[in-house]
């Protein structure tokens, strides 16, 4: 038997991604409502074999509703809804970071703290895009040899600022290879051809708002809130996929060949770690996949405990779209 699914943010990036993920992973709809601002009332958007009409956010809007999924940029239109919803009968899985740190919402990614998801108040949180791929990584290296120590940089693609950020990337780069202005509203400096180490808005203490985001989120995840995590956040001149590269300090050593054994058999992850034939992880390999890929394994030069990897994974599918859809799938076979 489907279940009753309503979208709100079907039109944006993350939200046209989630509605490809729930017809290739065949999710049990019964009925598909989408939803959004006036602006975008009455648009059709064909969903495999439906053509479903975009209806108005209001008052009542979730009633009938057994599942209902957040796919808004930013936090506010989701700390309006979700209560919303769940208030007339629907479970949230909000996308966004109105809830993730919120001690009552589980914030969850299926392969690491699954059982999270089933102990859930009407609202789960599923993390940033940044966070999904690393704590994918770290929980298995975690439970084989501890965690110390974890500095991590991560390189993230123009879509993890929305549909915006890919037309401006686009706009930017013809702009820039004929030799004119290049556009940076979005962004706030030209991103085309650059590398930029702002990712959100800066914090008193010289981080990011991203970067905040990212050590915060790892540390709920993994149930450490000790663990000494830090990270620069960069935008880089990619359409889609969010490269990291991570430093690990475990509490014993591993050999490379143990990591990448460790990693191999870890749910949801892809080793590809064979530089002296060019196999390693790369945001193009990584787009269209729901992996976390790893690669470019080794031992640091000093630290007996240090390893170094490159960890890349499609930020609008496992980081975002896919992630949430998974949470979906646990909740119906726990009976929501």
């Amino acid at each position: 038997m489907g279940l009753r699914v309503g979208v709100v943010g079907a039109s944006g990036a993350v939200g046209q991604t989630l509605l490809r993920i729930l017809e290739e992973r065949r999710f049990p709809l019964d009925t598909l409502r989408l939803l959004a601002t006036e602006r975008s009332r009455g648009r059709i958007i064909r969903v495999g074999e439906r053509e479903v009409e975009i209806e108005v956010v209001r008052s009542g809007c979730f009633r009938n509703l057994d599942l209902c999924f957040l796919a808004v940029p930013g936090s506010r239109v989701s700390r309006e809804l979700a209560p919303q919803a769940v208030a007339e009968g629907s479970v949230v899985i909000d996308k966004g970071s109105a809830f993730r740190m919120d001690p009552d919402v589980p914030l969850v990614v299926p392969e690491v703290n699954p059982d999270a998801a089933l102990g859930h108040h009407g609202i789960i949180a599923s993390p940033n895009c940044t966070t999904t791929p690393l704590v994918m990584v770290l929980q298995p290296l975690r439970q084989s040899a501890g965690l110390r120590r974890v500095i991590v940089s991560t390189y993230q693609s123009a879509s993890g600022a929305g549909q915006k950020g890919s037309d401006e990337l686009r706009q930017g780069s013809i702009q820039a290879l004929h030799g004119h202005e290049v556009p940076h509203a979005v962004f706030g400096t030209p991103l085309a051809f650059n590398a930029v180490p702002q990712c959100d808005q800066f914090a008193e203490d010289g981080y990011t708002l991203e970067e905040w985001k990212l050590v915060r989120e790892s540390r709920k995840i993994l149930g450490a809130p000790e663990l000494r995590l830090v990270a620069t956040a960069v935008r880089v001149p990619v359409f889609v996929a969010h490269s990291e590269s991570v430093y690990v300090e475990t509490d014993r050593p591993l050999s490379v060949d143990e990591v990448r054994s460790i990693l191999s058999v870890a749910p949801g992850v892809l080793v590809e770690d064979d530089p002296a034939r060019a196999v390693f992880p790369t945001a193009l390999r990584a787009q269209g996949t729901d992996e976390a890929h790893v690669g470019r394994i080794r031992r640091d030069l000093d630290e007996p405990t240090g390893l170094h990897l490159w960890v890349v994974a499609d930020n609008l599918r496992k980081g975002a779209a896919t992630n949430a859809v998974q949470i979906a799938e646990l909740l119906t076979r726990g009976g929501l």
